[in-house]
């Protein structure tokens, strides 16, 4: 604990003026600036120790995944994706993601079946073998192959060597255990025939056959097969297809397998006679009018799955006919004669038929598919004969349509999650199987450090997404599209049509207050929606205003035009209401022709479903040909019913509860008199030029696969650069100026510096609260916080009627504005906080369903909870304390006498893209995330640096437009187009985080083989005397070339030492299942001797009693 004691500084500032220049200081806090009159004891309990940077959990589908693997007995899934990233999923809750350093993409999965294993191939040609039993799992080998490329891998049940084919067409064997390659190589010129002149391709196939494990089937590309005796190191048979070969499937008594073919084609192949195939077929090439076959595309894969109580399972991908263009990729299950072609919103990647026994050798019954799509993932059911897919647990939705923004709320009030959930489920899909999703291993607990969080994503078809966020899972609830409260949109002509949006209804901004559960959106269209919740369905017409809010370079602020705006009166007594009840601006003519909204909103009584239901809609029109400028800046308050929004041309405050305009001016007539730049006049031309340059910019980048086109605040960032210039080029494509030709530079000094007039000032971020709206004022009163592109902060006060039935009808009154003090770079975060560094939260009004019955006891009345800087303090006069955030510094001022108690300078070199006020073990700090990849806390109020982590730089604007913090020490961001990243600072957390993850392995007895029976055994071949150590061993096989292949030992650090500490306790276990193993096959060799021995006694006396039937018989009686 840390104490800090503050002098602070007179309250006899005579001008704002006096406090715009910062104290001169460099990292630390800040220093006193006046003359102390008072004292001030801050109790300051965060320290460095209590942060921690870790990734959580990762939500969502894998962003373009590439390989699949299922462990039939702990029934776990693995996908792997191009970026090298590994996610593990098994029951709700166990969802654990893994990433390669090397960033590589993953080729190949392989499970250790029921051994809490998992070997990956990655597309630079290194072997790493996973250990899952541990919940952040790691690796323990690598093996990196130098002169070949890896191109398949097969690794049969309750085996320790890998078959690993390359592109060379060798096939390379590697131990698990050791993961060291072995001297025993297949050679392809020994696979196939010496008189073959031509080179037989990869390998694009290898498995053991299930009749004799001691032979392995190779597939070559060019459509060769070879079946290789390991023991006698040479081909039994050898096969020459004419097309070429993608995968091959075995029956499970292992005496045919089928094969897939680029043709189209399904070949099936019995060991009897390899000469040609007995069948081939076409599934879905029909025979044209002059007799020939269609052409149809290549099968990618086929598996041969049996059925004990039913006619076998084929099932492939691919092979419909090319004339069939358009049609969507497909799955297709042949039962017996019927085919049943499944069609797929995306291109298919892999699938896998998930089978009741891990033994290749056994009847299969395949009870489910797997399909991995290139954008989601399902499980079909093959228990039913019309093939119902699972309903999936797991979010994989998240990109259902493209996200442009998320909100991350902690802490919220316990009953909005089953409120929301019990709204979201009426709305749900139907026609699921009725089965338990079949991926249902690992462990997941609720662990004791859990509270109530909720995630909402905005989407670019309008759409909205609520999400339980609880212990670290995720969830869908609710499902809101704001899209429904506008007609649909008309095609556009001429300028228009150039600037249309494919995603009018795209989502920009979300505002929530979950207590009074109001709900607010911005949208790219520059409209705002606001909704309220409801448990009844109602008839409503949504209330529509617009708002004319254009900067004009023209106007010249005088005298004469300030005294007649009402809004700046001294006063402060005259209501705006009638002046701006119009939206039309002073110098913008009425009735022009192209003041009009982007969209229309629904004008008709409409019917509207329990949930959130839409109130109100503001809208921003053309002017002048001109589309509307994006709003960059959002608040809303429940309790005093108040809605403010700005963007680069001005602000707008609007009273949602009597559907009125209050203020509708630019940011320079915000200003009034306390303007502290000089602006120099300029030709409005030059205005309008980049005007529409501006207003139309593109979302792609938070969005990479998408290839819609929407407007958005934000440019591409370019790369950082050091320099001073190169820093205001970047702060010049956000939304804090036009263009890069007016971008602004501002010294870093004290000093204001002159701007040009047509540089437009944009509002960045809006704050309601009970403040201090001037100097002399001895009680808080209702206040809007506006904070600018240039780092300026303004004040507005406001007058509200406190009684419920005048709030309806008497007008709000706004005050004239003042300056508070200035910082560097765009303003982006306001905070209050009490004298005794305790956080200040914003007043609510307490839920009420308008549309619920009337009960005449219990009048609906708005019940407003309020938070008052005064509320924990004797006396009215210390104030309270307000924390500014902007794209450099932060600053603590003291209210109301506006003095800065402490600055710190947060970054030279770039800048903030976020930063907010959170509570962390029972304190508050400031978090912010810097383009250059750092995450920072400081504390409060002394802006002391407590973390500065070097996390993640900011690659891409997705990340930048995502980002955001939240109470508990925890944070997320979009880390892909179709992944949400759960990160924590919070050191608590950090080790709490071990109990919340979910458990990928638990001890599971691997079932039994069946009983072949006797004859079966006795003559069904060898297979169970086959000894994989004794032929590849180093003893008989040799090692492996050192130049061919390098091992490179697993990963370091902690976690390396706990897996090598646990490396002792698995030799142990292993060496006692060997042992176990022993006994047991020594037990049914016991048992076969008994059955033989039996076997043969029932044999000597059938033939004793046959001798003494017959010894007294003649020859001939016989």
């Amino acid at each position: 604990m840390k104490k800090f004691r503050k002098v602070l500084d007179g309250l006899t500032t005579s001008s704002p003026g006096g406090t715009i220049g910062s104290p001169s200081c460099g990292s630390a806090a800040g220093t006193p600036t006046a003359t102390p009159t008072k004292e001030i004891d801050v109790q300051e309990t965060l320290v460095s120790e209590n942060f921690q940077l870790c990734k959580t959990v990762r939500h969502g589908f894998p962003y373009q995944p590439t390989a699949l693997a299922f462990d039939p007995v702990q029934k776990i899934l693995a996908v792997g994706s191009r970026t090298g990233g590994i996610r593990i999923l098994g029951r709700p809750g166990v969802d654990c993601y893994c990433q390669h350093d090397s960033g590589a993409a993953v080729l190949h999965l392989q499970f250790l079946i029921n051994e809490g294993a998992l070997v990956t191939a990655c597309a630079d040609d290194t072997l790493h073998l996973w250990n899952l039993r541990q919940r952040r799992p790691a690796v323990l080998h690598s093996l990196k192959f130098n002169r070949e490329r890896i191109t398949f891998c097969h690794l049969p049940f309750q085996s320790k060597w890998l078959y690993v084919g390359t592109e060379r067409g060798n096939t390379h064997i590697v131990n698990i255990e050791s993961f060291i390659l072995s001297g025993y190589v297949i050679m392809w010129n020994k696979a196939i025939e010496l008189s073959t002149k031509t080179h037989p391709g990869p390998v694009v196939h290898l498995s053991d056959s299930p009749k004799d494990e001691g032979k392995l089937l190779i597939g070559f590309e060019s459509g060769t097969i070879v079946q290789w005796d390991l023991r006698g190191k040479k081909a039994d048979f050898r096969i020459y297809y004419d097309e070429a070969i993608h995968s091959v499937g075995w029956h499970h008594e292992g005496k045919q397998f089928m094969c897939s073919h680029s043709d189209g084609s399904l070949s099936m192949w019995n060991l009897r006679n390899t000469t040609r195939p007995f069948q081939v077929t076409f599934p879905h090439g029909k025979i044209q009018k002059d007799g020939k076959k269609e052409s149809c595309k290549p099968i990618l894969k086929v598996e041969y799955k049996t059925s004990r109580n039913s006619e076998p399972f084929v099932i492939f991908s691919g092979g419909l006919s090319y004339d069939k263009a358009g049609r969507r990729p497909t799955l297709t299950i042949m039962h017996g004669k019927a085919i049943t072609v499944l069609e797929m919103d995306y291109p298919i990647v892999e699938f896998m038929a998930l089978c009741e026994t891990p033994y290749n050798n056994e009847v299969q019954e395949p009870y489910a598919v797997v399909v991995l799509l290139e954008k989601d993932l399902i499980v079909v059911d093959l228990t039913q004969s019309n093939f119902p897919v699972f309903e999936n647990p797991y979010p994989m939705d998240i990109h259902e349509s493209p996200v442009t923004c998320t909100a991350y709320f902690a802490d919220c009030p316990p009953n909005i999650i089953p409120i929301l959930y019990s709204i979201g489920a009426k709305h749900k899909k139907t026609g699921y199987s009725q089965k338990e999703w079949p991926v249902a291993g690992g462990l997941w607990t609720l662990g004791s450090h859990t509270y109530p969080e909720i995630i909402v994503t905005g989407h670019a078809d309008g759409s909205i997404k609520f999400w339980d966020a609880s212990a670290i899972t995720l969830q869908m609830l609710y499902k809101l599209k704001t899209s429904k409260a506008f007609e649909k949109p008309k095609p556009a002509e001429g300028r228009a049509a150039e600037l249309v949006e494919e995603d009018p209804f795209a989502i920009q901004m979300v505002s929530w207050c979950p207590q009074s559960r109001i709900f607010c959106v911005v949208g790219i269209s520059a409209h705002i929606i606001l909704y309220r919740f409801s448990k009844y369905d109602a008839n409503t017409q949504i209330v529509s205003l617009e708002v004319r809010l254009q900067y004009e370079a023209e106007d010249v602020i005088s005298p004469s035009e300030n005294e007649n705006n009402p809004c700046f009166s001294e006063s402060g007594s005259q209501s705006p209401q009638t002046h701006h009840q119009h939206p039309a601006s002073p110098g913008t003519p009425e009735g022009n022709k192209d003041s009009t909204p982007c969209i229309k909103v629904k004008d008709r009584m409409v019917r509207v479903p329990p949930g959130y239901q839409a109130e109100l809609v503001i809208q921003l029109l053309w002017v002048d040909g001109e589309p509307p400028q994006q709003i960059t800046s959002l608040d809303i308050n429940s309790a005093y019913g108040l809605l403010a929004f700005g963007n680069c041309n001005g602000l707008a405050v609007v009273d949602y509860l009597q559907k009125t305009i209050l203020l509708c001016m630019s940011t320079l007539d915000v200003y009034g008199a306390a303007d502290p730049y000089q602006r120099l006049t300029r030709s409005p031309r030059r205005n309008r030029q980049s005007t529409s340059e501006f207003c139309m910019r593109g979302l792609s980048n938070f969005y990479s696969d998408s290839k819609k086109r929407i407007r958005t605040s934000y440019q591409s960032l370019t790369e950082l650069s050091d320099n001073q210039q190169s820093i205001d080029m970047e702060r010049s494509k956000s939304p804090t100026s036009e263009s890069r030709e007016n971008s602004f530079s501002r010294s870093r000094s004290s000093s204001v510096s002159s701007i040009d007039r047509d540089t437009k000032e944009a509002i960045t971020t809006l704050q309601f609260g009970e403040s201090f709206g001037r100097k002399s004022d001895a009680l808080p009163t209702p206040c809007l916080w506006v904070g600018t592109s240039l780092g300026v902060v303004l004040l507005i006060p406001m007058s509200i009627p406190t009684d419920n039935e005048e709030r309806m009808e008497e007008p709000v009154t706004i005050g004239p504005s003042g300056m508070v003090l200035m910082l560097k770079g765009s303003v982006l975060h306001f905070s209050f906080l009490d004298c005794m560094g305790a956080l200040i939260q914003s007043p609510h009004e307490v839920w009420r369903d308008l549309n619920a019955p009337e009960d005449p006891d219990r009048p609906r009345r708005r019940k407003l909870v309020h938070f008052s800087p005064s509320s924990s303090q004797d006396n009215y006069g210390e104030g309270h304390l307000a924390v500014v955030c902007s794209e450099k510094q932060a600053k603590v001022i003291l209210m109301p006498s506006q003095s800065c108690l402490f600055v710190h300078n947060i970054t030279e070199s770039s800048f903030v893209l976020r930063a907010d006020v959170v509570s962390v073990c029972n304190s508050v700090c400031l978090a912010c995330f810097c383009a250059n990849g750092h995450v920072m806390t400081l504390s409060l109020p002394s802006l002391r640096p407590l973390m500065d982590v070097n996390y993640l730089p900011m690659t891409d604007m997705r990340i930048a437009r995502t980002f955001c913090f939240t109470n508990g020490g925890q944070a997320l961001y979009l880390s892909s187009p179709t992944e949400i990243q759960r990160i924590t600072y919070s050191q608590e957390m950090f080790d709490n985080l071990q109990e919340m993850l979910g458990e990928l392995f638990t001890p599971i007895e691997t079932p039994e083989a069946q009983n072949r029976g006797f004859l079966k055994g006795f003559f069904g071949g060898n297979s169970h005397n086959f000894d994989r150590e004794e032929l590849f061993g180093e003893t008989s096989a040799g090692k492996g070339s050192r130049s061919l292949a390098q091992h490179i030992p697993g990963q370091a650090g902690m976690e390396g030492m706990k897996v090598a500490a646990s490396g002792v306790v698995g030799d142990l276990a292993r060496a006692r299942i060997a042992l176990d193993e022993r006994g047991q096959r020594l037990g049914e060799l016991e048992d076969r001797t008994a059955l033989m021995m039996t076997s043969a006694e029932t044999f000597s006396k059938h033939a004793h009693g046959l001798m003494l039937k017959c010894k007294d018989k003649k020859w001939y009686q016989f």
